[in-house]
């Protein structure tokens, strides 16, 4: 099994109204974490498990590829 530091995640974003959603999906362990951040509330962070399918599940929700740099900006609190 590979590391954890030697995986290449994949991240994803999708906005609608004043809601902004960051993904990480680690490709190997099907494990993720979720931003959601809104105009008026602090960003909420939560552990996500996934399955095979979740690459077909974020195309059909409409969710596109992101940046890890923003990704992880907003994660590390450095942006809010």
């Amino acid at each position: 099994m590979a590391k954890d530091s030697n995986i290449v995640h994949r991240y994803f974003k999708k906005k609608f109204d004043d809601t902004t959603i960051l993904v990480k999906v680690n490709p190997v362990l099907y494990k993720g974490i979720e931003i959601r951040l809104t105009s008026n509330n602090p960003a909420g962070v939560r552990e996500l498990d996934f399955d095979e399918e979740i690459w077909d599940d974020l195309k059909i929700d409409g969710f596109e590829d992101a940046s890890p740099l923003e990704f992880n900006l907003y994660y590390s609190g450095l942006i809010k």
